[in-house]
């Protein structure tokens, strides 16, 4: 509880390869004090429904099906992007307690879902740099900023 037996305002962190730093350094400096965060981030299912379909296909045969191996790294790549972002949340924020989530979907459709309930989603442009304007987002991040319930941070 914050001042006031206030409960703190639930922050999501959207964590991505690329842009999580901005992200969690923004939502350390731009969240209300007493804030709770949340790091968030989403492993796609085509990497491995690809290498899947690759498999069933003549590529495959006579060979184990590489989607499983494809899974659990992409679960390892996760947990050390997520413990990467958590420590640096706790080293900017004073040892910040952060909760951790790995999710895995359709990323844009995920996100939205798990930062439903958020009082804040921060995000990180993650389109063309060179340009401002739709361009500047990916089409994930589109997606989140156009249907998220919450109120999202954009930054660069």
């Amino acid at each position: 509880m914050t001042e006031g037996n206030k409960p703190g305002r639930s922050v999501y962190v959207w964590v991505r390869e690329g842009t999580w730093r901005a992200a969690v350094d923004a939502a350390l400096n731009l969240a209300p004090p007493g804030s709770r965060f949340t790091l968030l981030y989403v492993t796609s299912e085509e990497g491995p429904d690809a290498a899947r379909g690759a498999y069933a296909g003549l590529f495959g045969r006579g060979r184990p099906d590489p989607a499983a191996r494809l899974a659990a790294e992409a679960a390892a790549s996760a947990a050390r992007l997520l413990e990467e972002a958590a420590a640096r949340l706790g080293q900017r924020g004073s040892g910040q307690v952060c909760d951790r989530l790995a999710l895995e979907g359709r990323t844009e459709r995920v996100v939205v879902s798990a930062s439903a309930h958020a009082d804040l989603l921060v995000v990180a442009r993650d389109g063309d740099q060179a340009r401002l304007g739709p361009k500047s987002l990916g089409r994930a991040t589109r997606f989140v900023v156009d249907h998220a319930a919450c109120p999202v941070l954009l930054v660069w």
